[in-house]
């Protein structure tokens, strides 16, 4: 039997518009020029040059956590350090000031990060509709392996109301924030393969496709019967879909179920 797509919101619901989107490279040309405005602007307020360079690349980093691809993260993130390097003012910046700019790029995206998705924030109306394919019990238990700032345990609980949320992120940052912003939701730090799935509903994720393949053989191991795996955008080609979501342009969520 063909998997059922979903494509338009369920009666009486709202639609869903697609998030408005800059053409590249139109955002990080905005990102280094706000980055640039913050450090002459902390540097004329005679705050140490170290310091002007570490609230802008905080900027830098935190607009950067928005970008669609990896590559385009870390250009944004770093654009601003490289560029205060290459114009001869970073010069006069003191070591510690570079080691800080370098020690809150790796605090918010740790090495182990990088073999998953640094950060992919779930789009607002992703999963709308979710609850009509998979249909959980009472209280049912929803894992969001790899949480980063909370968006997608927020849609997971616009859908879901009633379940327990648990939220895993191996970036500590990352994961205060998180806890900070979804305060209904267990969130805590761990490594998302690690952590057991048996005692999951649903597990969802927004990783890569690379690791589409991994969280397949983990789902078939761990989850029981009739739990189900969520995948938003990447397809799982070993596990045959009982849904596909299409409430995002580009954002299709592959819904599986355990057999």
């Amino acid at each position: 039997m063909a998997p059922r797509t979903s494509t338009n919101p369920a009666p009486g619901s709202k639609p869903h518009r697609r998030a408005f989107a800059l053409p590249w490279p139109l955002p990080a040309l905005l990102t280094w020029s706000a980055c640039w405005a913050l450090f002459l602007i902390l540097h004329d307020l005679q705050l140490p040059m170290g310091w002007s360079a570490a609230g802008a690349t905080v900027v830098g980093v935190a607009s950067g956590a928005f970008a669609r691809s990896s590559w385009r993260r870390l250009f944004i993130a770093a654009g601003f350090p490289l560029s205060l390097a290459a114009s001869g003012l970073g010069a006069g910046l003191p070591a510690w000031g570079w080691l800080l700019a370098l020690g809150l790029l790796a605090l918010l995206y740790p090495m182990k990060t990088w073999r998953d998705a640094p950060l992919f924030p779930t789009p607002h109306g992703s999963l709308a509709d979710l609850d009509t394919v998979a249909r959980l019990p009472a209280g049912g238990r929803i894992l969001d392996a790899g949480c980063g700032l909370g968006a997608g345990l927020a849609e997971l609980r616009s859908v879901f109301p009633d379940a327990q949320l648990t939220g895993l992120e191996w970036s500590w940052p990352l994961r205060l924030v998180c806890g900070l912003r979804c305060p209904y939701a267990r969130v805590r730090r761990g490594d998302i393969w690690k952590e057991d799935w048996s005692g999951y509903d649903l597990v969802y994720m927004f990783q890569r496709p690379e690791s589409m393949g991994p969280a397949a053989d983990k789902a078939r191991r761990e989850l029981r019967p009739g739990a189900w795996l969520v995948s938003l955008e990447f397809e799982a080609p070993s596990l045959r879909p009982e849904a596909v979501l299409r409430n995002v342009h580009g954002k299709p969520a592959w819904v599986y179920r355990m057999k």
